[in-house]
């Protein structure tokens, strides 16, 4: 329990100072607010090695994809993929709940990086170019989109079906999708006390290429993000 506060009161007033620090941020190039998020990911593992005593290993650094572009589908079990991501891959765009935005300050860094909101449930003008911007994004930038299959944070033991939205993006894009597959919700669960002493395992799987069938590639996503969980978790 004193490791969860402690943990709690230390992570998160990082994050404010480093919100605090790089507010001047908003009026220089977008590339120093960028730096700010990968100092978020740093500050995340940081917090989870001294207070939790949690080892992070991350695997598959050679499933990297490199020298083109491409798309990153990763499973949700934790804040801390959406940080610590942002030290792995180049900066990446995230795709997010419009709600997010309204966060004083957070809200504005999440609009400064050019991340991409969906109004969900809904059907509005501004969903009905969804697809668009996520392909606009693409073609204007290296950074690659990021996007969580399962739509919103899960128990760690979760396996339920990922939304179909994930391949309308695949076929959207026509690039190749980065897998991956992290078991954070075993030590920062989205409800509940943090565990401490236990292993993080980022894995970076093999590519999937683009050009295979929507419905086929995200049961090949799928399949493959969930066997790796079994397998570390």
């Amino acid at each position: 329990m004193i490791r969860n506060i402690f943990f709690s009161i230390f992570f998160y007033i990082g994050i404010i100072l480093i919100c605090i620090i790089f507010l001047p941020a908003f009026f220089l190039p977008q590339k120093i607010v960028l730096f700010g998020g990968k100092m978020m990911g740093h500050w995340s593992r940081f917090c989870l090695e001294f207070f939790l005593s949690t080892k992070i290993v991350i695997k598959g650094n050679e499933n990297l994809i490199r020298n083109e572009k491409f798309f990153i589908a990763c499973s949700h079990q934790s804040m801390f993929e959406t940080f610590y991501l942002q030290t792995i891959f180049n900066s990446p765009i995230f795709i997010l709940k419009k709600e997010l935005l309204s966060i004083p300050i957070f809200g504005w860094y999440l609009k400064k990086i050019k991340s991409i909101s969906i109004d969900r449930n809904k059907i509005n003008k501004e969903n009905l170019h969804f697809y668009e911007k996520i392909k606009m994004s693409i073609k204007s930038t290296d950074r690659p989109i990021i996007i969580f299959p399962q739509a919103t944070r899960v128990a760690a033991d979760d396996r339920s079906q990922f939304k179909k939205g994930a391949s309308r993006i695949y076929e959207t894009l026509n690039i190749k999708c980065q897998p991956v597959a992290i078991n954070s919700g075993t030590i920062w669960p989205k409800t509940g006390k943090l565990i401490a002493n236990k292993t993080l395992t980022v894995s970076i799987l093999k590519p999937i290429d683009a050009g295979i069938d929507s419905k086929k590639f995200l049961e090949i996503l799928q399949n493959s993000i969930y066997k790796e969980l079994d397998s570390i978790s």
